[in-house]
């Protein structure tokens, strides 16, 4: 087993060598311009053996030798053999639960939600709340493997999902409530990455059934493994926020059930010691009471946002205001014509990372005001095949881009609640045409109707499922509450 380990890791290592030679090549041949971040990365890959001094060398073996000495030691602590018994789990053979839209596949149980979370953010079609984040694919990829991985004797019933599900939920809505920064569309991290991983920690944490002080120190270490920069939205790093959300907050409550403790105080505001303030500016905690003889969950006052098509939320404003003046214009000229139009107006909020003039590919497509709206116009609708390759690349589509022009009113803030949409043609006629969306179909205020949602999910399971087995989800998920074994509905997938 060693050896085939040791022979699958140096075919990894030869491929990994190829990959960077290749790499070299590329960046040799059109070096770009120099950053702090590049200068970081040609310092640690220009950098030699001969560059180090003498006393460099002394102090560092100092230290390296001091290390080994203090992990030694450190193998006999209890902490220690809480984490080795845990990564033994992990990357153990026992692989028990489900992987989206991959049958003849099962991974570990934490591993098998950070796959299923990576799929569930992908496209960035998944569900949205306010304040902003993306609440189920950081909470439902880990109850379902949790739900798989429980043995027969103590798997949870529906109804416990159910609850174990809007507990993580209930937390996420909770946080975000804590500072008024969380309202408006982010610019320093990607929520889900921070609410969404003490979600995940929580709704595990009920469903494990663990005690209170088992409760308090999983939400403590998802602390220690919250957040992702909002750079790497658009990019393809984007979906890893939510497969490590839900991942790690799993994680945490299964270190937690092991015995490991975190600070107790990890929600409260100490002054000179930041716990969860430290992604907040502004932080407010509020407590969560217990609930009595009832308790109104946060999803009871608000809604969630279903997405219609594939791509960032403030996509589906734009996109809206799009169709509609694009029925006006046809109204107007029998038929779109982009010819006859000077320029094309955008009044959105201001909202660098989805502010794209001309994206290069599906992800930085759709985190775009002005490809969504083009391909709307172009179009007449925005769609899983928008955002492919040949579809971003269209000479039409890229000369229609070229005549946005965007601006930012003051009374649009970047809100999920208050921004609206606003798409204006200037035709060379000098006649203005104009649509306007403040609430999409899909909003929390204007929510899809169950026939629409039916006809979304049938869609997108049609791509991996029979007709008889998306059909089975259904019906499971419509009976959820009355399932004996929560454990049925990971295993149709």
């Amino acid at each position: 087993m060693v050896y085939l380990t040791l022979q699958k890791s140096q075919k990894i290592l030869a491929s990994s060598r190829q990959v960077h030679k290749t790499a070299t090549h590329v960046v040799a041949s059109s070096a770009p311009e120099e950053t702090v971040t590049s200068s970081f990365a040609s310092f640690i890959h220009g950098v030699q053996p001969k560059h180090l001094s003498k006393a460099v060398c002394h102090r560092s073996k100092r230290m390296i030798l001091d290390s080994i000495g203090v992990g030694l030691v450190g193998s006999r602590t209890h902490v220690f053999n809480i984490a080795l018994q845990y990564c033994r789990e992990l990357y153990s053979s026992a692989a028990v639960s489900s992987v989206y839209g991959k049958p003849g596949i099962k991974l570990s149980p934490t591993l098998a939600a950070f796959t299923n979370g990576v799929a569930t953010h992908s496209m960035d079609f998944d569900d949205t709340w306010h304040p902003a984040t993306h609440p189920s694919g950081a909470v439902l990829p880990a109850l379902l493997a949790a739900s798989q991985m429980l043995p027969p004797s103590t798997k949870p019933n529906g109804l416990d999902f159910l609850l174990a599900f809007n507990v993580g939920l209930e937390v996420q809505g909770r946080l975000m409530h804590f500072s008024s920064e969380a309202h408006n569309i982010p610019k320093r991290f990607h929520p889900p990455s921070v609410v969404g991983t003490m979600g995940s920690a929580a709704a595990t944490a009920k469903l494990l059934s663990l005690s209170t002080a088992q409760c308090t120190h999983a939400l403590g270490i998802a602390a220690s493994f919250a957040g992702a920069p909002m750079a790497n939205a658009a990019t393809q790093a984007k979906p890893l926020h939510m497969g490590n959300a839900t991942r790690l907050g799993f994680e945490a409550a299964l270190l937690a059930a092991r015995g490991m403790e975190a600070s107790p105080f990890i929600l409260d505001s100490i002054p000179g010691c930041s716990g969860f303030s430290a992604f907040y500016s502004v932080y407010e905690p509020k407590p969560l009471a217990v609930p009595s003889d009832h308790h109104e969950f946060l999803l009871e006052k608000q809604d969630i946002a279903f997405k219609r098509f594939p791509a960032h939320l403030g996509m589906h404003w734009v996109v809206d205001a799009a169709l509609s003046v694009r029925n006006l214009f046809i109204n107007y000229a029998g038929c779109f014509s982009s010819s006859l139009i000077r320029t094309i107006v955008l009044k959105v909020p201001v909202s660098k990372y989805i502010n794209r003039p001309s994206p290069s590919s599906e992800h930085e497509a759709r985190h775009s005001f002005q490809f969504n709206a083009c391909v709307a116009l172009l179009d007449g609708e925005v769609s899983l095949s928008s955002f492919t390759e040949n579809s971003i690349h269209r000479q039409e589509l890229r000369e229609l881009l070229d005549k946005v022009v965007v601006e930012h009113p003051e009374d649009n803030v970047a809100n999920f609640d208050k921004m609206y949409g606003e798409v204006a043609l200037l035709l060379h006629s000098g006649d203005v045409l104009t649509g306007k969306c403040d609430t999409f179909y899909g909003h929390w205020r204007n929510p899809l109707s169950r026939e629409s949602l039916l006809k979304k999910f049938r869609s997108n399971a049609s791509y991996v499922l029979s007709d008889e087995k998306i059909e089975a989800i259904i019906a499971t998920v419509d009976n959820l509450e009355n399932l004996s074994d929560s454990s049925q509905l990971a295993c149709t997938l």
